[in-house]
């Protein structure tokens, strides 16, 4: 279908796609020294001591996870311990600490920031809790110095899920560097784009050394202490050995070039895309049909976002007609999709692992996945014609 107002629109410039033909040109196509070059100028953009390049934002998940409890940590989880989550996630959110022999516990988020709610989840924290996974919903965040204050407090390991808030700051520090792992996503639609690719951030040396190694195959090629790992296992051939387990996640230089490029664009990409969000609201609240259709997206409290999404929640009054709407959004040109997955325990695959056995409720992430969805927020300045006709397509419910 046609859509006059997709959710995305294609970001690659002349000179992305040049930087990944001059890849192309040159034969060395696997990951190499572009991949370096583009992970050191992310860290230090970031403000991490270390940034590893992956192949998408699920491995930088899977390889967060499986690092954060791998025997050689020295702070590491265990089989069977309890992770907390937001009910509002992806699934390659959840799947990777499932894989890895963690328990959910699914905590509820703030249906006006899409966020988990972070004195629920402070006070679900047990005896068992060793890992919480945020994830910053759509360039947005919870409070996360009052649950990394807790957390430091009880040994909690901290992985966040960056990929949808890409250069977003918590009081001016980016976040995915307040935990023990930050992962980002550089999908078609995210904040910047590779076209796939992902980035793993850390600050501790061992952890790095951990991702590195576990990025491919658990080999001990490139990582920081290779010699000493030569010298110890004598009777090996040097240029291979396997020093723990692993995963292929490797980028190819192709994609490295390519973001790289992107990633020299971002602040001008947040500049845009909050100024079209800007006129998308100020247009719909001084419509003659503005009626409270929407709550908006608040942001929280010390957050400068990054957006990559319009979302919003349907008011209450057209509870059960969402679907019929957004058939109908499509039909005039406009697309559309859920908030992440919306309250994943609602998902077939969270009834197939038997994931929601408490009597828990999850008031608000049930009414984001009844009465939300979002659509695109753009890297062109919106045109005052897409922009009524946008509008009048929203407007009329």
């Amino acid at each position: 279908m046609k859509y006059f107002y997709p959710l995305l629109e294609n970001t690659l410039s002349k000179d992305d796609l040049a930087a990944g033909i001059n890849v192309i040109k040159s034969e060395q196509l696997t990951m190499s020294k572009k991949t370096k070059d583009f992970e050191f100028q992310f860290a230090k953009k970031i403000g991490a001591k270390y940034a590893l390049m992956v192949n998408s934002g699920s491995s930088a998940n899977l390889l967060a996870t499986f690092a954060a409890g791998n025997p050689l940590r020295k702070n590491k989880f265990k089989i069977g311990d309890e992770v907390l989550i937001p009910s509002v996630c992806w699934p390659t959110s959840l799947w990777p600490l499932i894989q890895a022999g963690l328990k959910p516990k699914f905590i509820d988020v703030k249906k006006n920031t899409l966020n988990v709610d972070s004195d629920k989840l402070i006070s679900s924290i047990t005896n068992r809790t060793k890992v919480i996974l945020l994830i910053h919903v759509l360039g947005n965040s919870t409070d996360i110095e009052k649950i990394l204050k807790v957390a430091k407090r009880k040994k909690i390991i901290i992985i966040e899920d960056t990929c949808e808030s890409l250069g977003s700051k918590f009081k001016k520090k980016n976040l995915g560097t307040f935990g023990d792992f930050g992962t980002y996503s550089f999908y078609f639609s995210h904040q910047i784009t590779s076209g796939e690719g992902g980035m793993v951030v850390c600050n501790d040396k061992e952890d790095y050394n951990l991702l590195y190694s576990m990025r491919a195959h658990g080999w001990s090629r490139g990582v920081q202490n290779q010699k000493k790992i030569e010298r110890k296992y004598k009777h090996l051939d040097p240029r291979f050995i396997f020093i723990n387990s692993g995963f292929n996640l490797r980028p190819t230089d192709i994609t490295a070039a390519i973001g790289h490029s992107q990633f020299k664009k971002l602040n001008k990409f947040i500049k845009i895309r909050n100024f079209n969000r800007n006129k998308i609201i100020s247009a719909l609240k001084n419509s003659k049909k503005w009626n409270n259709q929407f709550s908006f997206f608040q942001i929280n409290e010390n957050v400068k976002p990054s957006f990559f999404g319009f979302p919003v929640i349907l008011n209450k009054k057209f509870l059960g007609k969402r679907n019929k709407y957004l058939k109908f959004l499509s039909k005039k040109g406009v697309e559309s999709r859920p908030i992440i997955s919306g309250n994943f325990l609602r998902q077939p695959a969270a009834k197939l692992y038997k994931l929601d056995n408490s009597k828990t409720k999850f008031p608000n992430a049930d009414e984001i996945q009844n009465l939300g969805f979002f659509i695109g927020l753009h890297t062109q300045k919106i045109k005052e014609k897409i922009l009524k006709r946008l509008v009048n397509a929203l407007l009329t419910i």
